[in-house]
């Protein structure tokens, strides 16, 4: 399904076109990758997003129906041209399905946003050979076929491209997730170097605990306790740096896994 906006704001047509970036994950009003979307349409970007309903739907905070619809019309509300798409990237497919869209709607994407992810806790014991490939697929391989795909169409100036990865350290009793995203990491790192003929960034961001939702009291009272600076992350405080990363001040900042979470050791 793919729901469209287009702006509510129009432009004055005495700027240059907007910049277009894919943000992927953004199938949750509270999630971080919504907040990034929203926060690059008000900093002059036009914005396609990805959302996968089967996922939420089997996590404990369940599925949003009307999610993706409300974020377009939140993109539009700013001047942004959108598009929200549903894509499964456990399916190896799915990524040049996703640009063949994407640039059917919008046109050339200049920035790639990965913001979704496959997360189920279970450790060393317990996690099965399904969920542990079910990871690697989302979280690392779809990674892998997005940067790819992005940089085979890629025909922006020199300098213009931005790649960045959200990221997580978490590893006990979050094994699959953990690892997938270690390996995430290391292949979106590798654009930095191998993509430097285009001129295209790629950095990752790990922004520690963010409160969406899925924390309970306890665990919220325990990061609280442990961050000097007294609080849980939240998605405006990542949306803060990825919007600073993609914008032109950004542009220098390069092969870089860079940490957001006040503090945390």
């Amino acid at each position: 399904m793919t729901h469209r906006a287009r702006p509510t704001v129009p432009p004055d047509g005495t700027g240059p076109h907007r910049p277009l970036a894919l943000v992927t994950g953004a199938g949750r009003s509270v999630g971080i990758a919504t907040t990034i979307a929203v926060d690059l349409a008000r900093d002059g970007w036009d914005v396609a997003f990805t959302y996968w309903s089967a996922y939420d739907a089997r996590m404990p905070w369940g599925m949003e129906k009307e999610a993706p619809a409300e974020l377009s019309r939140r993109l539009g509300e700013v001047g942004a041209r959108a598009c929200g798409i549903e894509a499964d990237l456990s399916d190896p497919r799915a990524p040049s399905r996703l640009f063949d869209a994407v640039e059917r709607e919008l046109g050339m994407v200049t920035a790639l946003v990965m913001g979704h992810c496959e997360s189920v806790d279970s450790g060393l014991l317990d996690t099965t050979v399904d969920s542990f490939d079910r990871h690697v697929a989302v979280n690392a391989r779809a990674v892998w076929l997005l940067i790819r795909e992005f940089a085979l169409r890629f025909a922006g100036p020199h300098g213009s491209g931005r790649i960045v990865g959200l990221t997580s350290d978490h590893t006990v009793g979050n094994l699959p997730y953990g690892a997938s995203k270690g390996a995430m990491d290391r292949i979106t790192l590798a654009a930095a170097q191998e993509l430097a003929h285009l001129g295209v960034s790629a950095n990752v961001i790990n922004p520690g605990a963010i409160d969406t939702g899925w924390m309970s009291e306890q665990l919220r009272g325990d990061v609280v306790h442990q961050t000097p600076l007294g609080r849980t992350g939240r998605p405006q405080d990542c949306a803060n740096l990825v919007t600073f990363l993609l914008s032109p001040r950004g542009g220098w900042i390069n092969g870089q896994l860079l940490s957001s979470n006040g503090g945390v050791g």
